[in-house]
């Protein structure tokens, strides 16, 4: 990537696009199902749950559209990143209202920023979107996208891997599966083939099995902060993608307690770190 080709994305900056969606039941019961839940399934008038507004707002390009790894060819509202691989690097959350299921909701997303920077692994783009979801004119949510792009592997060294936290209150196992990763693929129109084609996964990208979803990763932080917010609520969730997690061995989610939030990880099975996250929380009211 040269100088002039990260002038030339940097154009995208400012680049907005608008989509309307009603927030039905309907994926809301079938994300439920895909996480297990039995109990306290929303309903109709309920709070959506924190990062399933992610099930909405879906696009679906044609076949003919796509690029060698599933997703949506770049270049129309995304700048062409001449990278072939793209990942969620992290993202943050700024809540404001709830949105509750029924509701219409408008979805204005920004290209915010386009930065060029160099890693072990070689080259990387870093692309910066801003969602802002609203009601009517009445602000609920502000997610900010962090997607990095990058080189195909190569033999270059891997960083070393960072170790994960030791000071956890509460640790869950999650046990990734294919059937997992393909009903949240499915439920959020998620084509990107290292999510359900191994071969893919292994021949080109370089990973050992399918790889676990950041989005899923960060919704059960996220999860697993609501279930023990102890008369609080939260007000922003802040998370950054490590390392990457695969459907070949059980995983760890963990929570410690902070005075104003708490801090969340995923950890690999070797126990190093592969995402950390950090809720905002408040007293209600």
């Amino acid at each position: 990537m040269t100088t002039l080709d990260i002038e030339i994305l940097k154009t995208w900056i400012g680049r907005s696009e608008s989509h309307s969606d009603v927030i039905s039941l309907k994926p809301v019961q079938m994300m439920a199902a895909t996480l297990g839940r039995t109990v306290d399934i929303p309903k109709d008038g309920d709070p959506l749950p924190a990062a399933w507004h992610w099930l909405y707002f879906l696009g679906a390009k044609p076949r003919g559209d796509l690029g060698r790894d599933g997703h949506a060819a770049l270049g129309e509202f995304l700048p062409p990143v001449a990278l072939p691989r793209r990942m969620w690097a992290g993202g943050c959350f700024d809540f404001q209202k709830p949105i509750h299921i029924g509701e219409t909701i408008k979805k204005v997303s920004t290209i915010n920023k386009v930065e060029r920077k160099s890693g072990r692994s070689g080259e990387l783009c870093f692309v910066t979107v801003r969602h802002q979801l609203f009601a009517g004119d009445e602000m609920r949510i502000t997610d900010d996208h962090n997607i990095v792009y990058r080189e195909d592997p190569t033999s270059k060294e891997p960083a070393p891997p960072t170790p994960a936290p030791t000071n956890a209150k509460i640790r869950e196992t999650i046990t990734p599966d294919p059937v997992l990763l393909f009903r949240y693929s499915a439920l959020t129109f998620n084509s990107h083939r290292i999510h359900y084609d191994v071969d893919y996964c292994r021949d080109v990208e370089g990973y050992p099995g399918l790889v676990f979803h950041g989005p899923l990763t960060a919704t059960l932080l996220l999860d697993l902060a609501m279930r023990n917010m102890e008369g609080r609520t939260f007000t922003g969730f802040s998370y950054r993608a490590v390392a990457p997690l695969f459907d070949t061995s059980p995983f760890t989610i963990a929570l410690a307690h902070e005075e104003d939030g708490m801090i969340l990880w995923a950890e690999t099975p070797e126990g190093n770190l592969a995402m950390s996250a950090t809720v905002s929380i408040r007293e209600r009211h």
